[in-house]
């Protein structure tokens, strides 16, 4: 039973001493070193000891403050002149932190006294130099049957010379409670524990307590009464106190010391013995107690008892000191700091201030005295220049639309009627507003004629808007022509154009917005191949025939797309082909069969015959139609440096794996999974007569496009014939170009050759 005993001795007094620390009234060291007088110890044990106390008489300011280190404990303890007040802790705010014992007293069940130590007995100097704290103590009394008192002397408030110095006083409380059931943790109003404030001056304390039944009615739970003056924040009630008390000899308790009996005014009277010796320094009052305190002026920290005790503080170091806006501005003075201002602001530079006024403070002065017809004027002035802008940018916008043919692009809508309906010419402010002032987050694609753009137009409707880079002014006749037929153009599997802006340096295209990404992605994005079915590349296949096919016969005039490749060939929801980047599209008369133009397109796509001569027919749309269907079957890119130099080229690897009858080595994993082999060798042979050199020896786009439906539908159309097939098998792409090759960010190549001049124009980036 003893070991059990001492054990819970152990563990609750390291309990009380976690709860002293987290009640700790400066648990912060100072910022600065404490000052001390020659030859005297600034310290014992733990404990820091800052004059005006001392443990010598050349240490101390006066013999209030001496304190004796006892270095015959581990660690060393600190008392108040010789007695048995244990020091903890000494502020130079005027506060002491001191441990006093506990006044306990046990009956036995029969209710006779079994322990007793019923009095305490706090007694300080009676300089009234130092008193016990009224605001940071309580007299505490804990117990089910227990009343307690504490009473003594205190200084009078109102002394004066010839009254008598001090008066007595006295208090107390009562703790009862029927069972352990009526405590409340944490509160002590009576129920278990109860607490009172002490009066104000007090420098000698004296506790009593008592029973009224000696703890009979409660000794089964409760058999002690305690009594003692305690640090308020120190010490919370738990009905474990019942029990546990009484292994807690002594308990934190607050002592509050000034200088001396007199007010600041008459100390200040003797230079001599006036504490407050730094120039730094002021004195005050303090609210408890006789004397007079000495502190540091706001700005400086330390000692102020000593001469050079008070030091300055860099504010600047410390963001909390300041409240500077920008503390890389903060200027520390003597004392204090300064908050300055960016150079062309002024003002006092602080959070809570006038803070940083743009401008000079001699310019806000002079603007203050402004007379209104001044200020009139700035704003006629600034009406003006508005107004100017706004003619100037109007200027510019007719200047823009008649430039880009907006005269003709109108005369041909109002001769008819139905493109009227059809085509809209939107101004410069409505495309702007369509895309956010064409912000970065707007653009969905960038190619090598352009940027494009999704929009919103007022009715909700989304679109695309294609910024072209620049357009040739001698073709511009032939931009607005191009403009009414692809706005005529009604085919479900051709991009609508909706309208134009010709109010801007370069025309803008409206198209209607096709939001499942391009037949590119969806061939080599391995996400998305992953669920592309051989079915829906031959749909798509043939949905792209067949508006090539419609473009080159059926319309009023024919056109020649010139740029036909799988990035060109948008995908809709459910998965509809959508051609689409008619940027180098070309008109073709019914009356020729073939057109001299600059080469423009995408290398791997571009038909070898049309590099060579320059001259572009329909069957150009073929070969690059061809490339598009061996992608579909390969899922291979059209161009890789990865594979040997003879191969690189879709088109060449391709011909040559049919020359050597290994077709299905290079099909798309899941197209050769998923397809019928006969089918899959017909399309073969299909994009096989599209690739041959000769444009006169390759199909037409409708008789592709009749084979691919045929194909769909299980039918074959008698142009393929067995003996054509053999010449396919031993077609080798012949005849070779040389030029520099340049590969864009998106990984497509494009060259350009102008017969006019013996050199390669070279089209960076998507190749449109």
């Amino acid at each position: 039973m003893g070991f059990l005993q001492i054990q819970l001795m152990n563990l609750l007094a390291i309990l009380m001493i976690i709860a002293s620390s987290k009640s700790s009234l400066s648990a912060t060291p100072p910022k600065f070193p404490i000052a001390l007088k020659p030859n005297c110890t600034d310290q014992c044990g733990n404990i820091s000891i800052p004059y005006p106390f001392g443990t010598t008489e050349e240490c101390y300011q006066s013999p209030d403050f001496l304190v004796t280190c006892n270095q015959a404990f581990n660690p060393p303890k600190v008392s108040l002149r010789n007695s048995n007040i244990e020091i903890t802790e000494i502020k130079l705010d005027g506060q002491l932190r001191v441990l006093k014992l506990i006044a306990y007293h046990c009956y036995n069940q029969d209710g006779t006294s079994a322990s007793d130590y019923k009095k305490t007995r706090i007694q300080l100097a009676r300089s009234r130099s130092i008193t016990v704290s009224n605001t940071a103590n309580k007299f505490t009394v804990i117990g089910c049957d227990t009343y307690g008192y504490i009473f003594g002397r205190r200084l009078d408030k109102n002394y004066t010379k010839g009254q008598q110095l001090d008066r007595n006083y006295r208090t107390g409380c009562i703790a009862m409670c029927s069972t352990k059931d009526d405590l409340t943790e944490g509160s002590c109003t009576g129920s278990g524990c109860c607490q009172i404030p002490i009066p104000e001056q007090v420098w000698q304390v004296n506790i009593s307590l008592g029973s009224f039944q000696n703890h009979n009615n409660v000794w089964s739970f409760d058999r002690c009464s305690y009594a003692f003056l305690v640090e308020e924040s120190a010490f919370s009630f738990s009905p474990e106190n019942l029990t546990n008390l009484r292994n807690v000899k002594k308990l934190p308790m607050v002592l509050d010391w000034a200088i001396g009996n007199g007010t600041c005014e008459e100390a200040q009277m003797n230079a001599s013995s006036y504490a407050c010796k730094n120039v730094n320094s002021k004195c005050y009052k303090p609210n408890n107690g006789y004397g007079y305190r000495c502190s540091c002026l706001e700005g400086y920290q330390g000692n102020p008892y000593l001469i050079d005790g008070c030091k300055d503080v860099n504010e600047c170091e410390d963001p909390h000191l300041n409240n500077c806006i920008d503390i890389k501005q903060c200027k520390n003075t003597i004392g204090s700091f300064h908050c300055a201002c960016p150079r062309g602001y002024h003002g006092d530079g602080r959070k809570d201030g006038r803070g940083c006024i743009h401008g000079e403070s001699l310019a806000f002065k002079l603007a203050a005295g402004i007379s209104l017809g001044i200020i009139v004027l700035l704003l006629v002035a600034c009406w003006l220049h508005l107004e100017l802008k706004r003619r100037k940018q109007t200027k510019m916008r007719q200047m823009f639309f008649l430039q880009n043919g907006g005269v003709l692009l109108q005369e041909k809508i109002s001769r008819r009627e139905r493109s009227s309906d059809t085509t809209t010419i939107f101004s410069e402010l409505e495309v702007q507003k369509a895309t956010n002032n064409f912000d970065n987050n707007m653009i969905i694609g960038k190619g090598g004629f352009g940027i494009v753009y999704k929009g919103f137009l007022p009715n909700n409707r989304i679109v695309a808007i294609k910024k072209s880079k620049e357009v040739d002014p001698g073709q511009i006749g032939q931009f607005i022509n191009e403009v009414i037929i692809l706005s005529q153009i009604n085919h479900r599997n051709v991009v609508k154009l909706l309208g134009c802006c010709l109010e801007t340096q370069v025309p803008l295209l409206v198209y209607e917005f096709i939001n499942n990404g391009t037949l590119f992605e969806h061939i080599h994005n391995e996400a998305k191949a992953r669920f592309f079915s051989w079915e829906m590349r031959l749909k798509v296949a043939a949905e792209t025939a067949n508006v090539l096919a419609y473009l080159h016969s059926v319309a009023s005039i024919p056109i020649i797309h010139r740029d036909v490749k799988s990035a060109n060939i948008l995908l809709d929801h459910t998965l509809t082909a959508k051609v689409s980047d008619f940027g180098a599209s070309r008109l073709f008369p019914l009356d020729q069969t073939q057109l001299s133009t600059l080469v423009h397109g995408t290398l791997g796509y571009l038909d070898p015959e049309y590099m060579q001569t320059n001259l572009l027919t329909e069957k150009s749309d073929v070969y690059s139609f061809g490339v598009v269907l061996v992608e579909l079957l390969t899922g291979k890119k059209v161009l890789s440096f990865d594979r040997p130099e003879d191969e690189r080229g879709l088109a060449s690897l391709f011909l040559s794996v049919m020359k050597k009858d290994r077709l299905f080595e290079i099909l798309e994993e899941n197209v050769m999974r998923e397809g019928n082999k006969k089918q899959l060798v017909k399309v073969a042979m299909v994009a096989k007569s599209c690739l041959h050199v000769k444009g006169d020896e390759r199909p037409s786009m409708k008789e592709v496009a009749m084979e691919l439906e045929g194909l769909m539908l299980g039918e074959k159309h008698p142009w393929v014939q067995t003996g054509h097939d053999e010449e396919v098998k031993g077609f080798l792409l012949e005849g070779e170009f040389s030029g520099a090759i340049n590969v864009g960010e998106d990984n497509s190549t494009s060259i350009g050759f102008d017969s006019a001049k013996d050199h390669v124009m070279l089209s960076m980036g998507g190749g449109r």
